[in-house]
Order: structure tokens, then C-alpha cells, then sequence
């Protein structure tokens, strides 16, 4: 028997954690299990290729497929050849975009089992099940939740290549005690830790191997505070024992919850070596009752300010547009009172219906459209109708291009002068009617759309807006701004440091 553990990651960069738990977990049939990850993208024809190469002569071939909202299209399109080329291969799915909505999905018709929920145990037992009878019944098969300390941890599994070229996403607790309705981690009931002894061991063995780099995807990075000083320590110690191969640690954090404890150990982190990602969403008061998420505003604008203000973390915060209840200006408004805190990034998110949510209790009332194909992105909503939702897509991506790249640091708040959204509104607006674009714009296009706007639409003169533009250049590459294309040839960016990612660096650097 051969079982194979495969997914489509977004991109090469992302390591599976969820096939490496699967893989730790499946005691004496490991030596029988391998992982083969692709990238989105790739041919479908090209994946099943290379799945079938697995197969033993006149052996039975499992493959478990980790199905995301992000990479169910391409799996359903390779399921679909896989079984029409070789029906004797047992398809099991698993993954939040099969374990919920079960009866409606093509991708399950087309495969032989299902599992939903946690797969770390159920998993193996259903291949023990399927080599050595009796084969089960039922095609869906709900996933038992072990404790935590029954569950191996799957950090070994990171190969060399993967420390030395990839994210390595790591976990120290499972589940989030939050309620909100457009998470999945609504449905938790609490979250789980790990033991964090065993846990840090884990790390200091990656660390030895050389990772550097580490993404916490816990929920709640910072809902315990020993075990967050627990963790921060341990960095710490890193970058004080080799400040000349620092590591970078990023954690989901609580925005509301920052104890002075925390804020101490958080100010001893230098440059380029913390990031938190910090989960604003909505600042309207009435849209978070609403979606049953919890949140002191005052205090959660409070500490963004000090981070801002008091620590070397970059920050990723995030906001989501076309929440029920949300209307352009409550939005407008949350978004400039974002902006005025001065956070690194402000990552805005369109709302996705994600299968299984309670979001969709408010279809009838606020009248939310949705997408019918992946990623379910709102189409519009009572308040939001959908030209309106189109020009806040154009906005969100145009935001990305601009703003948290890094790019134009200086231009920037020129850009957005005393009314941020209304601004870049505007500029989104015009840049969408000068190019029918939203992707695919160069660097050089892109700042002589920025020059353009700037002179044209906020009558500022070319050599102010030169002036601007040129500075978030400087040191990296000599270029002349002029008409919509212009002669910038790249942005060259110096590294803070190794273990920091690109993208922070160019914020850092500016």
C-alpha cells in the first residue's frame, strides 16, 4: 500500500503544516506515506502525472488532498482526471473547504471518503480501515478531536530545503475562543494549547537546523500571556546569543489585550525581527454586536498607537469591507481612524463567505450576495450595492500596490492627506478609468500613474510631486519620473536583515 499526502499551496513558499501533522500522525503506516506538494497554477494534467507515478504495480494507491477555500478549484478540476484515468484510486479529502456544506460540493461527489474537522487521528484509521477491511460505509467521516497531547507534532518533517527556502508555519494552540461569525473559528469551542515545554523544544531543533524564519498561525497568539512570554523569550534569547543571524517570528495577536508584561517583552525586539498581524475588521460598534465579535475599540486603537509608537514590530492590520451592517461611510470612517494609529500595513480584505460560517444568518436581513465560485467574495450587500463593492475590490488592490508595499513611503501621505479614504478613493477611481486595470502594473507605469494623479486631479506641481516620488527612490535606483511610463527600473531594496521578509524590509528601509 502506497498513501500519498498532497495539496496545492498558493505558492512554493508555503510549507503544509496540515499534510505534516497528517504524515507524524500515522504511526506504523508512516514509512508508507509521502508528501508531494505543488503550487497553484501547475496543469492539472501534469499533477495527476506525477501523482500516478506513486503507484506500485499491484498496489492499491491512497491520496489525501488538503482542500482550502484558495486551491478547491484546481483539486476538484485534478480529482475529476484522476479518477477518470485511474477510478481504482482512493481519493480522501480533508480541509475546511470540505468539512462543511457536504451534499453541495462537486469535489465530494467526485471522491471516494471524506473527512471533516481535525484529521490528525481519523486519518490514519481510515487508511488502516481501507488495507485492512472492514472498508467503511459511510463516505463522510467526522473528525475525531484527540487531546493535544496524543497529537505528534510534525516539525522534524520540515526538510532541509524547506528551513532553507520556505515559511515554516508552526502552531502552539489550536482554536480561538472568539465567536466571529465570518471565522471558521466560530465554531471552536475554546482554543487548545499544546504543551509549550515540548512545544519549545520543537523550535530550538528547527532553530538548530538553521529555520529563521517562524509563522505562528495560532489564533490567539497573545490570550495567555505566560505562555506568550514563554515564547518571546525564546526568541529573545536568540537574537541576544546571535544578533547577526537574527530570526523573525510573526503572531496573530488580540488587539484589545496588551499587558504591561507583553509591552516589555515586545520593546526588546529589535528591527525586522517581529511582525504582529492584528485583527481590527470594523471599528462600527453596531457591525461588531452584529457579528458577535468582541472587541474594545478604545483599547485596541490604544495599543496599535503604542506599537506604533513604543516598539520596532511591524504591523499588519486588517480590516474587512462589506461586513452586514457596514456602509462606505461607517467603513470610511473606521479606515481613516486605521490610518491616523500608523500601522506598517492595512490589509483590506473584501468579506468571504467561508462554507460553514454563521455569517450567512444575515443573508435575508442585509440582503448579502455572494459569489457562487471560490473565494465567495461579497458581490454587495443592503448597504453596499455592487458598483459600489467593485470600487472597494479596485481600492483594496490598489492599496496593496501602493501603500503596503512599501514603495512610496514619502508619496504616500501626500497621497492621503487629511481624509485618507476619500483620498485614495479618488485615486482609485481615476487610475481604473486611465488604465481598465487592476493587475499587471509595472513599477515604472504605476509611480507615473501616482505623478499623474498627483498634478492632474490634487494640482500639485511637477517638481513637488517629482520631488515626493523621487525620495522614495533614493539610495536604491537613479530614474526620471514623466509621463505614465517612465524610466524607473526597479526598486531595489537593502536588506535589514536575513531572516526578515522582503516586503517588511522595504518598509524598514524607507
Amino acid at each position: 500500500m502506497t498513501i500519498l499526502l498532497t495539496t496545492l499551496n498558493a505558492r512554493y513558499a508555503h510549507a503544509s503544516l496540515g499534510l505534516r501533522y497528517l504524515l507524524a500522525n500515522m504511526g506504523d503506516l508512516q514509512n508508507e506515506t509521502q508528501i508531494h506538494e505543488f503550487v497553484i497554477g501547475a496543469r492539472s494534467t501534469d499533477i495527476v502525472e506525477k501523482i500516478l507515478a506513486y503507484r506500485q504495480p499491484d498496489q492499491p494507491l491512497i491520496v489525501g488532498f488538503g482542500v482550502y477555500i484558495w486551491n478547491v478549484v484546481e483539486i476538484t478540476q485534478v480529482v475529476a482526471i484522476l479518477k477518470r484515468v485511474a477510478p481504482d484510486i482512493v481519493v480522501v479529502l480533508g480541509g475546511p473547504e470540505v468539512s462543511h456544506e457536504t451534499n453541495d460540493q462537486e469535489i465530494i461527489r467526485l471522491a471516494d471518503y471524506v473527512i471533516t474537522g481535525w484529521g490528525d487521528v481519523t486519518f490514519p484509521a481510515l487508511c488502516q480501515q481501507l488495507i485492512h477491511g472492514p472498508k467503511p460505509l459511510m463516505k463522510v467521516h467526522a473528525g475525531q478531536q484527540p487531546p493535544m497531547s496524543e497529537i505528534k507534532l510534525p516539525y522534524t518533517l520540515y526538510s532541509d530545503q524547506d528551513i532553507r527556502h520556505r515559511t515554516l508555519y508552526v502552531e502552539a494552540s489550536r482554536g480561538c475562543p472568539f465567536k466571529c461569525e465570518f471565522c471558521l473559528s466560530a465554531l471552536d469551542k475554546t482554543a487548545w494549547p499544546f504543551d509549550i515545554d515540548t512545544f519549545l523544544l520543537e523550535m530550538e531543533s528547527l532553530y538548530q537546523r538553521g529555520a529563521r524564519l517562524f509563522k505562528f498561525v495560532d489564533r490567539t497568539f497573545n490570550l495567555n500571556i505566560k505562555t506568550s512570554l514563554k515564547i518571546m523569550q525564546f526568541f529573545l534569547d536568540k537574537l541576544a546569543a546571535a544578533p547577526d543571524d537574527p530570526v523573525f517570528a510573526h503572531f496573530e495577536v488580540v488587539p484589545d489585550h496588551l499587558p504591561d508584561a507583553l509591552k516589555e517583552g515586545i520593546q526588546k525586539f529589535p528591527d525586522g525581527t517581529l511582525q504582529f498581524e492584528i485583527g481590527i475588521q470594523s471599528f462600527n460598534p453596531e457591525v461588531q454586536a452584529l457579528i458577535s465579535r468582541k472587541q474594545n475599540n478604545d483599547k485596541a486603537a490604544e495599543n496599535i498607537r503604542w506599537l506604533c509608537e513604543h516598539s520596532h514590530a511591524h504591523l499588519h492590520v486588517d480590516l474587512i469591507a462589506g461586513l452586514p451592517g457596514e456602509t462606505m461611510e461607517s467603513f470610511a470612517a473606521g479606515f481613516n481612524k486605521l490610518v491616523a494609529l500608523g500601522p506598517h500595513e492595512i490589509q483590506f480584505g473584501i468579506l468571504k463567505r467561508l462554507r460553514g460560517t454563521p455569517i450567512i444568518r444575515h443573508t435575508e436581513a442585509y440582503q448579502l450576495a455572494f459569489d457562487p465560485m471560490p473565494p465567495y467574495t461579497i458581490l454587495a450587500n443592503k448597504d453596499v450595492p455592487f458598483a459600489e463593492m467593485q470600487r472597494l475590490v479596485r481600492f483594496a488592490r490598489y492599496w496593496d500596490m501602493v501603500a503596503n508595499s512599501g514603495r512610496f513611503a514619502n508619496t504616500l501621505p501626500v497621497m492621503l492627506g487629511e481624509t485618507p479614504f476619500e483620498n485614495f478613493m479618488a485615486f482609485s477611481d481615476w487610475t481604473y478609468a486611465n488604465t481598465d486595470a487592476t493587475h499587471r502594473i509595472a513599477l515604472d507605469r504605476l509611480a507615473g500613474l501616482v505623478s499623474r494623479w498627483l498634478q492632474e486631479e490634487r494640482g500639485l506641481s511637477k517638481e513637488t510631486v517629482l520631488a515626493f516620488v523621487s525620495s522614495d527612490y533614493a539610495g536604491h535606483v537613479k530614474h526620471k519620473q514623466g509621463g505614465e511610463r517612465n524610466s524607473i527600473a526597479a526598486d531595489i531594496v537593502t536588506p535589514v536583515a536575513k531572516a526578515t521578509p522582503q516586503r517588511q524590509s522595504r518598509h524598514l528601509a524607507a
